[in-house]
């Protein structure tokens, strides 16, 4: 069993609103709902043996008002009142607030000291473990290819800029408007050919060993887990590893705040959670989620449904 929440986005200030200015942000209620999520969690009977986290943890204005560092301690604080390790994935805001080189240093770094269970690139941060037996925790690096959080002068900004540039000719990078592949926009990112490289081959070691895989993102891999705008650059690439193999039963991801969910053509469960930044102080949004021989089943909270997925 192990706990789930995406997209806390925390920050030290007065509620807002999203881009569009239409959903209603409650920053500094975040950290109240996480406070209660490990508290849950921590009361969990048998307990939870990790959480997952997929990414978003503090949110991008927190780098304009020079809060970074503090907000990160703040969430990270309230995780580490936990007895169970905890699995982050990266995404875009923590690039808003942080360069890959500085999250590497900071407790969101949950990939192995050894080098072995990840890309050869330490500043990947995609890597695997076994919680329990024949069964197999992959976290992907959806910002892998990405204009965050890398310097405009290094060889992966502007390989990932001609990617983006291609595909997207807004003015504004982070707008879809127009765009025939909406999901080209800055606030999303892709896999690097490495990554994927090493992606198959967990999952060639995966189907040998007879192990169930279940892998995490921040950004979904799935149109049917997306609102087609939420996705990853070259999810095509990624599915196309998952579905070479026998061994995945379920993707989960964040980044879009309303949530998804699909089954999709080859029996893989595709699970988007509902962000923690757009849930109103009197309801929730986190889970739990039970591995079982034949199915996995999300005990949700607040605005995350239950979920029963077979496989």
């Amino acid at each position: 069993a192990f706990g789930v929440v995406a997209d806390i986005q925390f920050a030290d200030a007065e509620d807002g609103h999203d881009f569009g200015g239409c959903r209603r942000r409650y920053y500094r209620n975040s950290l109240r709902l996480l406070r209660e999520a490990v508290q849950a969690w921590a009361g969990e009977s048998p307990p939870i043996d990790f959480v997952l986290q997929l990414g978003d943890s503090i949110d991008g204005q927190n780098a304009r008002r020079g809060e970074a560092e503090s907000a990160l301690q703040q969430v990270l604080g309230v995780l580490g009142q936990l007895s169970v390790p905890v699995h982050h994935a990266w995404g875009n805001h923590e690039l808003y607030n942080f360069s890959r080189a500085r999250l590497m240093h900071t407790g969101l770094y949950s990939r192995p000291a050894g080098g072995s269970d990840g890309p050869p690139d330490r500043e990947c941060h995609a890597y695997h473990c076994s919680p329990a037996p024949r069964l197999r925790l992959v976290v992907l690096d959806t910002y892998d290819v990405s204009t965050l959080g890398t310097d405009p002068g290094s060889p992966r900004y502007q390989e990932s800029l001609r990617v983006l540039r291609e595909k997207n000719s807004n003015d504004d990078l982070n707008s879809p408007e127009g765009l025939k592949e909406p999901h080209f926009v800055a606030f999303n990112g892709g896999f690097s050919q490495a990554q994927l490289d090493w992606f198959n081959e967990v999952l060639k070691f995966a189907d040998e060993n007879q192990e169930k895989v279940i892998v995490s993102a921040h950004v979904p891999i799935h149109p049917g887990a997306s609102n087609g705008v939420c996705l990853a650059w070259n999810y095509e690439a990624a599915l196309s590893v998952i579905y070479s193999h026998q061994c995945v039963v379920c993707v989960l991801a964040g980044h879009l705040h309303d949530g998804a969910y699909c089954l999709d053509c080859h029996g893989v469960h595709h699970l988007t959670l509902e962000g923690v930044i757009e849930t109103p102080p009197e309801s929730n949004a986190f889970g739990t989620i039970y591995v079982y021989e034949d199915k996995i089943v999300l005990k949700g909270r607040g605005r995350i449904p239950d979920r029963v997925m077979p496989f």
